[in-house]
């Protein structure tokens, strides 16, 4: 029988797919993966330690940080500064982009974006929570200072993209742009192990993710296709089953899997939408096209077209299965069709 593969491994054989490829984000990779290990064996200790509930501040969404969050978002800061593969770094958790000037890190090519722990409000209810990071290659000259246009890149142009799900197994779920794959963390070893090679989405799911507890704050195109989801019809093989947990990278992990549509749209309570383009909705929109599916943030809007204008722009965002997204965008289309 032959030894599972290694995410190590994997990422070094991988290399052969990228002639100009340095080491260095083969590098930066291993600094992903140990500070994801960190923040796991944290995660797992949950309820034991103090390391739950709220630290009693906002971050640079006016949103409240919980232990975790600031926890993540160091451990991450730490792992990717301490290799000199990254020039720097923008988080969720920061209210502007952090420069790695020291060392070998000035002359880096590459940034990070990250949302360190998306959903990190589960937390105290041991729901799946995760990481999501996204990877360019710099603009600016090496050896000089990061700047903003280092990071509000359009997101075509992303080297690669991720995230870590700490859930009932931990994994690791990435693309360098050829494809997406899953990688499982064996606890009793220390290692991810490739357990989802080539990973696809089916064309058409039965699920769809949305929080319906805001259904009357949505835009019409976006509650009929609701109702749409919820109607009764052999032939579609609907209704449509609704799960939503509340945290992005648990969601659209089980649609990647199963099939389905995620939706958070924008509404009268978030006119731009809620979730961040350059933290969420590019990375997971890179590893949704990859797969086979598709993200807009609304009609002939691709996701990963829309050129950022800054650090924290919030869109609206739908993304998954192609054929749902596409019955989704019909349906903003005729509304939009039918308006005065």
């Amino acid at each position: 029988m032959q030894a599972p593969t290694t995410l190590g491994e994997f990422i070094i054989e991988s290399q052969g797919e990228y002639p100009e490829a340095t080491g260095a984000l083969t590098s930066l990779f291993s600094s992903l993966r140990l500070a994801a290990k960190v923040v796991n064996r944290e995660i797992n200790k949950a309820g034991l330690v103090d390391i739950v509930g709220s630290v009693g501040n906002q971050n640079a969404q006016g949103e409240q940080q919980q232990k975790l969050d600031v926890f993540a978002n160091e451990k991450f800061k730490t792992a990717l500064a301490a290799r000199g593969v990254a020039c720097g770094i923008a988080s969720e958790e920061e209210d502007n982009y952090v420069t790695f000037d020291e060392g070998h890190n000035k002359d880096a090519d590459y940034v990070v974006l990250m949302d360190p722990l998306d959903g990190s409000s589960n937390i105290d209810v041991n729901v799946s929570v995760g990481t999501i990071f996204s990877i360019y290659r710099r603009i600016s000259p090496v050896g000089s200072p990061v700047t903003l246009d280092d990071f509000c890149q359009p997101g075509k142009d992303q080297v690669a993209a991720g995230y870590i799900i700490y859930g009932s197994s931990t994994m690791m779920v990435y693309s360098t742009g050829n494809g997406v794959n899953g990688f499982t963390f064996d606890p009793s070893l220390g290692v991810f192990y490739l357990s989802h090679p080539k990973m696809t989405t089916p064309a058409l799911g039965k699920t769809y993710s949305v929080n319906e507890g805001n259904y009357i704050r949505f835009p019409a195109g976006v509650k009929k296709y609701i109702k749409y989801c919820q109607e009764e019809d052999q032939t579609s093989n609907r209704p449509y089953t609704s799960r939503y947990i509340g945290s992005l990278v648990s969601d659209f992990h089980r649609n990647l899997i199963t099939g389905g549509i995620y939706m958070y749209p924008s509404s009268s309570r978030y006119p731009t939408g809620k979730l961040r383009l350059l933290y969420e909705c590019n990375p997971i929109a890179f590893l949704a096209e990859q797969a086979g599916g598709r993200a807009i943030a609304g009609i002939d809007q691709r996701i990963l077209d829309i050129k950022p204008t800054e650090l924290h722009q919030r869109v609206p965002f739908f993304v998954g299965s192609a054929e749902m997204v596409d019955q989704l965008e019909d349906f903003l289309r005729r509304e939009q069709n039918s308006a005065p």
